[in-house]
């Protein structure tokens, strides 16, 4: 593992990430890559926590490199600068390819709440959308070929999702067009790559209705998506009225399973 290796420079800040390895090389060949995001309402957390860390362990014992990223955080840095980390992050990857022995073809991405909104817009832009920021490696593709969005806001725009995210997206009129932008739910074309989308059935703080829409928007553009409602499951897959079904464990294997089909592991 390497800890807090700086992958881009947003502004004077260093952007940092950590990268887990594989125990030891099968063979030679280079090493997909899977990326997490983590989620707090665009306001917090780190990339050693949120509900996705729990999924690192199973995919470098499938013999994934992981990056987990740290992005810049509202109400200090507010849209678009996450999600140009998470471009510039997918960048330095690609530019670091040998460094690392990784595939630069072979590069998904998961996060959760927050998290899972970042990787779900990160998944449906591309240069066109004007939110690759000026972190470096320009020269690079942001695209990802495969996609895990647990539980992430996909439409923004409602005057709740802008009150609620306040501090992320602004107020007045620079807010309604922020919501809009940072909504995946705007981007969705037919070009997208497949998406594996996890949602608690009894998550009261980002709706089921939120994963809907993006699965509805996905499939109607053509795009190869699967959503599964997990049954007792609030915020996080935190149990609400029972176990959850799928178990915390089958959703991990549900996971690396889609990454390997796609990632072609």
């Amino acid at each position: 593992m390497q800890r807090d290796v700086t992958y881009c420079d947003a502004g004077g800040i260093p952007l940092k990430m950590d990268l887990y390895f594989p125990t030891a090389a099968a063979d030679s060949r280079a090493r997909p890559v899977a990326m997490y995001v983590h989620g707090g309402g665009f306001v917090s957390g780190d990339k050693g926590g949120g509900a996705g860390a729990a999924d690192i362990p199973e995919l470098v014992r499938r013999g994934y490199v992981v990056a987990s990223v740290n992005y810049r955080l509202a109400p200090q840095y507010p849209f678009p600068a996450a999600i140009e980390d998470v471009k510039c992050a997918v960048r330095f990857l690609r530019a670091s390819a040998s460094t690392y022995g990784v595939d630069p073809e072979r590069i998904g991405a998961w996060g959760g709440s927050a998290g899972g909104s970042l990787v779900s817009l990160l998944g449906v832009t591309d240069a066109t959308a004007g939110l690759e920021g000026n972190g470096g490696y320009l020269d690079q593709s942001s695209r990802v070929e495969a996609v895990v969005d647990m539980f992430g806001p996909s439409d923004l725009t409602s005057s709740v999702a802008r009150s609620q995210l306040k501090s992320y997206l602004g107020s007045g009129a620079e807010a309604g067009t922020n919501a809009r932008a940072a909504s995946p739910r705007t981007w969705v074309s037919p070009d997208d790559p497949p998406f594996l989308i996890l949602q608690g059935d009894k998550d009261n703080v980002v709706p089921p209705a939120q994963s809907q829409i993006l699965y509805n928007a996905l499939r109607a553009a053509g795009v190869e998506a699967s959503l599964v409602m997990v049954e007792n499951a609030g915020h996080g897959f935190r149990p609400s009225g029972g176990p959850i079904s799928p178990t915390r464990q089958e959703l991990t294997k549900m996971m690396a399973d889609f990454f390997d089909s796609h990632l072609g592991k």
